[in-house]
């Protein structure tokens, strides 16, 4: 068997025939990809200006110009933070375990990040932030926006959330308006359409290289550094441009379909053969398809070791999802996630939905195709508040999965600059 597995080697004049592609002066896939990124400048005036743009002077000009009122929100945020208001998570562990929690040693390498998606408006951050102050919660560590993009510039909400992220010492992820919803495949439409979808709807014809636009778009001009990525070309842009030298992130989506660990094998593969000297990759995140098992995630991680991105490359599980439009409910990965939390490095919890015994009992229970419609028509519906609770409920989720890892000795990352170790 050794001998047959040794044919598996990539002779040297296979790559240098990859990179002969790559470096092809006349390849119009390339120079096109090239000349996108030549809009923007070389990679470190790329860079350059998005630290600019990421600067809280910057952040802040650019709300008080679309959204002044969202300043005292995010003024509120970083009086609370730095007043030390917000519970710590040793007086977490202590009110779910109580002094015992003083003599336990928790599994800190293991540390899994609480995640929360969609983070759709800025309002509801403060919301999110008084919840846990009265409650003595935890704000989550990491969040996903799918909102439209343009429709949040325009009204000062990407700026603050931006901003927010940075107060609270969370990390988060964005959605571009690049994407199949924004009919780039003219011959698709809803139900009726449906196989068409199984081909892929993402990213075709001329839409990788308008992905590729648009990202560094917000990357210099509001300093969006980690955004969603589902579709094969788009993700080979995504290591090209980090390649260059541009320091972008992304993280697969669940609606890339990862469901197995030689799709997965695939991607890092691919991770490892653009990644920098330093072994770091814009690959920061996987998001795994609602249909993988602990056991997928267990082989992933042997080889993500080996190649060097164990903490690299973050596991994106989800733990609950949205009640409608997603999935066959009930659907609760918790006790999954408490089995390979204490010996998979690295994983985000990913909390999409509340638990399923309370989406059952509401009025409006979460609903995916919520993240698609535009604000006004959601509050012109009477929607808003309904949304707004749906989202607390997905931080409150969240943080009975943090009681949970507690109460089995693992740990968990929570807003990192709110709740002081």
């Amino acid at each position: 068997m050794s001998n047959l597995q040794s044919l598996l080697t990539i002779p040297p004049d296979r790559l240098a025939a990859v990179n002969a592609v790559f470096l092809d002066p006349n390849s119009t896939v390339m120079r096109e990809f090239l000349d996108v990124v030549a809009k923007y400048g070389t990679p470190d005036e790329i860079n350059r200006k998005h630290r600019e743009a990421r600067k809280r002077e910057n952040l802040f000009r650019l709300v008080r110009e679309r959204n002044p009122e969202a300043l005292k929100d995010l003024e509120w945020l970083i009086e609370q933070r730095e007043r030390r208001a917000f519970i710590s998570v040793a007086d977490f562990r202590r009110k779910v375990l109580g002094q015992a929690a003083d003599r336990m040693s928790f599994k800190d390498d293991y540390a899994v990040t609480l995640e929360v998606s969609a983070l759709q408006y800025f309002p509801w951050i403060r919301a999110m932030a008084e919840d846990a102050l009265t409650k003595q919660t935890l704000v989550p560590g990491r969040f996903i926006c799918v909102r439209k993009m343009k429709e949040q510039e325009e009204d000062g909400d990407l700026p603050a959330i931006v901003a927010a992220m940075d107060i609270l010492g969370a990390s988060f992820v964005e959605t571009l308006d690049t994407k199949g919803t924004d009919g780039s495949n003219p011959h698709l439409g809803g139900p009726a359409t449906i196989t068409g979808y199984f081909g892929g709807i993402g990213q075709p014809n001329e839409h990788a290289l308008q992905w590729l636009d648009e990202y560094l778009y917000y990357y210099t001009n509001y300093g969006v550094k980690a955004v969603l990525n589902f579709n094969a070309g788009t993700i080979l842009l995504g290591f090209l441009l980090y390649r260059l030298g541009v320091d972008n992130e992304f993280k697969i989506s669940v609606f890339f379909g990862s469901d197995n660990p030689y799709h997965a094998l695939w991607t890092m593969t691919m991770a490892k053969l653009f990644s920098r000297d330093d072994d770091t990759s814009p690959l920061i995140g996987f998001n795994w398809s609602n249909s993988v098992n602990n056991r997928t995630m267990e082989l992933t991680a042997q080889f993500r070791k080996q190649l060097g991105f164990e903490r690299v490359v973050r596991f994106e599980h989800h733990i609950t999802e949205t009640w409608k439009s997603i999935v066959v409910q009930p659907y609760n990965r918790r006790s999954e996630l408490l089995e390979i939390a204490g010996h998979v490095a690295n994983i985000s919890a990913k909390h999409e939905g509340a638990d399923p015994e309370i989406e059952q009992a509401l009025d409006h229970p979460s609903d995916i195709l919520d993240y698609f419609r535009t604000k006004q028509e959601v509050i012109e519906s009477g929607d808003w508040d309904a949304l707004q609770k749906n989202f607390l409920l997905k931080v409150e989720a969240a943080n009975q999965t943090a009681w949970e890892l507690t109460q089995a000795g693992l740990s968990f990352v929570a807003a990192q600059h709110l709740h002081h170790q």
